[in-house]
């Protein structure tokens, strides 16, 4: 089971992390938190009704990964399209961000709350299925994140990352990216019925 999800009876899934892997995915899904941002939290006396209503950005953001994580609606180029992308987004993205968070935030609580039975052991992840859902858009944001920072664009770029020789610097990244795959590709299958 280590570093593979399995499913558990009545759904959701379970891993073995060692301490390393724990290591990682908590400080990848906190990158992604400082990467994503705070958000807008509304003032405690503010009127619930109205931060219902609360407009986001209209622009897309100037970060490549932001922007892989946040794409405009339409990818045509006219001005109609621009408007209504930027309409869209106005009023999709502070939502789309929150549960962003919300998944990110799912991810390091529940690496937080792991234990072992010392350092050589790995301790088991078990999650329920909404749990299940958070890891895998958190998974996928993730590598979305590093694909754009490796500048992966198609998945043919990415059969050169396993010929990347153990001296180039991109290398830890590329591990990451390739590790979040699999775990991702696991993820998935445990889901499905």
């Amino acid at each position: 089971m280590s570093g593979h999800f399995e499913t558990v009876p009545g759904g959701g899934a379970a891993v073995a992390l060692d301490e390393v892997e724990v290591s990682i995915l908590r400080s990848l899904a906190v990158q992604l938190l400082e990467l994503i941002g705070p958000g807008d939290e509304p003032d405690g006396d503010a009127d619930p009704l109205a931060a219902l209503f609360a407009e986001g950005p209209s622009k897309p953001p100037s970060d490549p990964a932001l922007r892989r994580l946040f794409p405009d609606a339409y990818a045509d180029d006219t001005e109609e399209l621009r408007s209504a992308a930027a309409d869209f987004r106005r009023y999709t993205e502070n939502d789309l961000r929150a549960r962003k968070r919300e998944d990110a935030l799912a991810v390091v609580r529940a690496l937080d709350g792991l234990t072992s039975e010392g350092p050589e052991e790995s301790a088991v992840l078990k999650l329920t299925p909404d749990e299940s859902r958070a890891w895998l858009g958190t998974l996928n944001d993730l590598r979305l994140t590093i694909a754009t920072r490796l500048e992966i664009t198609e998945d043919e770029e990415s059969e050169r990352l396993y010929r990347l020789p153990d001296s180039d610097p991109r290398k830890p990244m590329v591990m990451a990216y390739l590790w979040l795959g699999a775990l991702q590709e696991s993820l998935v299958e445990t889901l499905m019925p």
